[in-house]
Parts: structure tokens; C-alpha cells; sequence
């Protein structure tokens, strides 16, 4: 039965996804609408903090994503930065576990005024399928106020984006 297994894993080849087109004309006109946005909203480029509260690592995968060579957000003029002082927006993943409450409550107080606080992927909606754990607080709102959550288990990078874009053009000064 084991060899039998190995044998079809071969035959079949990897399963990976079709790779997207070589030039997105529709993903660079949406990373050239949120730039856009954000110049006309602060006057300058987007700067973003990932913080992970306690995920699976599976919308880590998709914001990273928006940095390689086919999303290349920087080339649109937005950026991740290091540190939450820089930060325009907090992409937030996960549950917040217990372990990372405290730290999330930091990350918050240390990023300026205005920002905004984006809830990404449905764990961090409401602890998804770690809700009830007792390592788990919550979802972000439970632990400082969101601005925008943008669903998915885990959400694309084109949805990231479009979520971006609609923080930006729709919501209020930040928190």
C-alpha cells in the first residue's frame, strides 16, 4: 500500500497552482489606486506593521506575499516597516492568544496617531477555530477597537489589497 502511493504521487507530479500572468495589468491598477489613495488620505505612502497575535501562519503566507516578486507592492509605494512608530496600519492575524494580548496592546499605544487597525482573516473576526481555547482572548476587537476586517481563511493578497484601498478611500480619520 506504501509503495502504491508513492508510485501515483509520482505519475500525478506536483500539484501546484497555474502561476499568474507575467504582467497583472488589473493587480497594478488596483496597488496603483490604494498608493493613490494613501497620498491623497496622508500625503505620503502606506506604511504597514503585520502583527501576529497567535495564528497558523496561513495569512502570514498571503501578506508576505504582497512583497515577491509578482506583488512587489514597494514598487507602488507601499511598505512594511519594522516598527509599530512608523506604522500607518496594523494588519493583524490571528486570535489573540494570551500570550501575545499584552504585546498587541503595546504594538497599538507605540504606533502614531491617526492609524487604523485591520483585522485580516476570520480568525481573527472572532478566534475562528481556536475560539473557546484557553490560550485564546479573543478576536482583535476584544483587545483594541478595529477599523476594517477583511475575511478569509486565509484572505488573498488581492483581496489584502482591496481591503486596503477601501480602508483608505471609506473609512474615518483612523482611531
Amino acid at each position: 500500500m506504501r509503495r502504491s502511493f508513492f508510485v501515483e504521487a509520482i505519475a500525478k507530479g506536483p500539484l501546484t497552482e497555474i502561476s499568474p500572468g507575467a504582467d497583472d495589468a488589473a493587480l497594478a491598477e488596483l496597488a496603483r489606486n490604494v498608493n493613490g489613495a494613501a497620498r491623497k488620505r496622508l500625503g505620503r505612502s502606506l506604511s504597514i506593521r503585520q502583527v501576529d497575535a497567535g495564528s497558523c501562519n496561513g495569512c502570514e503566507l498571503e501578506i508576505h506575499a504582497l512583497s515577491n516578486a509578482f506583488y512587489d507592492l514597494e514598487r507602488f509605494g507601499l511598505r512594511f516597516v519594522a516598527s509599530p512608530r512608523h506604522a500607518d496600519v496594523l494588519l493583524v492575524t490571528g486570535p489573540v492568544t494570551k500570550n501575545m494580548q499584552e504585546a498587541l496592546e503595546r504594538t497599538y499605544r507605540a504606533t502614531p496617531d491617526p492609524k487604523w487597525v485591520v483585522a485580516v482573516g476570520d480568525c481573527a473576526a472572532d478566534g475562528g477555530m481556536f475560539s473557546g481555547s484557553y490560550a485564546c482572548v479573543g478576536g482583535v476587537s476584544t483587545v483594541i477597537p478595529v477599523d476594517l476586517h477583511i475575511g478569509g481563511c486565509p484572505p488573498s493578497p488581492t483581496l489584502l489589497l482591496r481591503g486596503l484601498l477601501a480602508l483608505l478611500e471609506f473609512s474615518g480619520a483612523g482611531s
